[in-house]
């Protein structure tokens, strides 16, 4: 039962072709009497080309049209053709449908000579040299018009490609475009990164740093030994706390328990440290991850908590990460009140980090939340 629906999807899908290929036969007349019409009637008037180049992309519109619904072609939506590009192909584009009508047209003549050879053959008038002779020659002949309609159908496309879609030079330039912003992207996020730890080392362990030396100081001159005593407790409370400040400052920084025990680990260390409820669900399977989409994963899962815990109000934070073949999706979700501006450092740091290998981030945080954070970093 498949095999039949395959095989009658094969034949619908070569008769949508075929139409595909005789239409634009019919385009490309089309686009000749316009060439003609345009350039007989217009001259050298200095309107010419604006008319030339607005009838050029109605054709253009219309051949591109031809070639998704019939071909399944894709090309890219916002993609502006110049207008020096686009009359190269409409030229192109005309003698190539015309050729392919010609080869048509002998494809028609030939099975109206089929027939008339094998009304001959029933009817005896022709010996069996003669009919060698027919079919030999026609087989060549159907042979190179096949081969030459498949020639023209595939130079069709390649021109479509040409015209519509971005070259190959205009795909590297955008890659290397794309690289050089990402790297000065990367570049002024660990800047931020920098400064932001140095502020959280001078504001917060530095002023606790102080505030111990002035308890020791204070404890070390004074003479009751009680008072004394007092003191010293308060320094080793503030010493605890300070060392809690630094191992926290160490995780934002960089997790060790990466590198020894893994992301899902890691991430463990994130749900010990979150003031809010912190729900983590890992699902990457046992297969080991490349260092730097751990690392990135890891950032993208503890900026987004910080900023759940710090600014959204919420009360629970869940956090999900799947790998289907080679993609790693990480997805936080807060039921905070949303309002997050993709646009703000944070979101723009940990964007920058996802796109420098070549990943994505979406952010959805309407008004009135929830805030729904989605990562996706390639394995491969």
């Amino acid at each position: 039962m498949r095999g039949g629906e395959g095989g009658g999807t094969g034949v619908r899908s070569a008769g949508l072709r075929f139409v595909g290929v005789v239409l634009g036969c019919l385009s490309a007349l089309l686009g000749a009497l316009f060439l003609v019409v345009a350039g007989a009637v217009l001259g050298p008037w200095p309107r010419a080309r604006r008319v030339l180049v607005a009838g050029a992309r109605w054709l253009a519109a219309l051949e591109r049209s031809r070639r998704s619904v019939f071909f399944g072609d894709r090309f890219p939506g916002p993609y502006e053709v110049p207008d020096r590009r686009l009359l190269r192909y409409l030229a192109a584009r005309v003698g190539t449908g015309l050729v392919t009508g010609i080869v048509l047209g002998l494809l028609g003549f030939g099975a109206v000579l089929a027939v008339l050879l094998v009304r001959g053959v029933v009817r005896g008038s022709l010996d069996w040299t003669e009919l060698l002779g027919q079919l030999l020659l026609g087989g060549v002949l159907l042979f190179l018009d096949v081969q030459g309609l498949y020639a023209l159908t595939a130079l069709d496309a390649r021109l479509a490609r040409a015209c519509f879609g971005p070259s190959e030079r205009e795909l590297l330039r955008r890659r290397i475009d794309e690289l050089a912003l990402s790297r000065a992207a990367v570049v002024q996020a660990v800047d931020t990164e920098r400064r932001r730890i140095e502020r959280d080392l001078h504001d917060g362990v530095q002023q606790r740093l102080v505030a111990l030396a002035m308890l020791l100081g204070r404890a070390r001159r004074g003479r009751d030994p009680e008072q004394a005593d007092a003191l010293l407790r308060q320094a080793h409370r503030e010493a605890q706390d300070v060392l809690a400040e630094l191992r926290d400052v160490a995780w934002r920084a960089y997790p060790a328990a990466l590198d020894s025990l893994g992301l899902e680990e890691a991430l463990g260390g994130v749900a010990q440290r979150c003031a809010l409820p912190l729900r983590v669900r890992f699902e990457a399977g046992d297969a080991p991850l490349p260092r730097p989409v751990e690392t990135a994963a890891y950032f993208v899962v503890s900026e987004a908590v910080t900023n759940a815990a710090k600014h959204s109000s919420a009360s629970a934070v869940s956090v999900r990460v799947t790998r289907v073949g080679p993609l790693l999706t990480v997805r936080v979700e807060d039921d905070g009140r949303g309002g997050a501006d993709p646009a703000g450092s944070g979101l723009t740091g940990l964007r920058s980090r996802v796109a420098a290998l070549d990943g994505t981030l979406h952010v959805d945080s309407p008004l009135g939340g929830p805030t729904t954070l989605v990562a996706e970093l390639p394995c491969a």
